[in-house]
């Protein structure tokens, strides 16, 4: 079983339906554990608390929960809609640098792009718009020196 495919003109592997789909059940997710639990879905501080690194109100089970339910997410999509062919920057240390410089930024801006970019918005919170300008504007110009090096994006 898959999605019907919808090329969009100068992005040949856009999946306008998928993308959609996708960002319905992260609202999904983010609303109903701001309605059931009060507290915002920001995935960096739920991984913490699910693995005890960090202690805050809220309970570990349901950190647990949250974070074990995006990785049966993925899971099940795969199993229903067969394997995703993933991209990836050449080489391991790519990925490892790329890892710790996010698990970095997500500490020093007090959340991650689920936090600030999900809830934090919809939140009107200008925090959360300052965070996330600075997530964008650091993306651009990280493809742009990597492209500008001979990388590959």
């Amino acid at each position: 079983m898959s999605l019907p495919h919808f090329g969009l003109p100068g992005f040949p592997d856009a999946a306008p339906l998928e993308g959609l789909l996708g960002g319905a059940l992260i609202g999904l997710a983010a609303a109903i554990m701001l309605l059931m639990l009060g507290r915002i879905a920001g995935v960096s501080g739920l991984a913490a608390r699910a693995t005890g690194i960090a202690q805050t109100d809220m309970p570990q089970p349901v950190a647990a929960l949250f974070v074990g339910g995006l990785v049966l997410g993925g899971f099940l999509f795969n199993l229903l809609l067969g394997p995703i062919e993933a991209e990836y920057a050449p080489g391991w240390g790519w990925i490892v640098a790329g890892g710790l410089v996010v698990g970095v930024g997500t500490r020093l801006g007090s959340g991650c792009t689920s936090g600030h970019g999900v809830c934090g918005m919809s939140r009107l919170s200008r925090r959360s718009l300052a965070a996330t300008a600075a997530f964008m504007v650091s993306g651009f110009v990280t493809v742009a020196v990597v492209n500008a090096l001979g990388g590959a994006w």
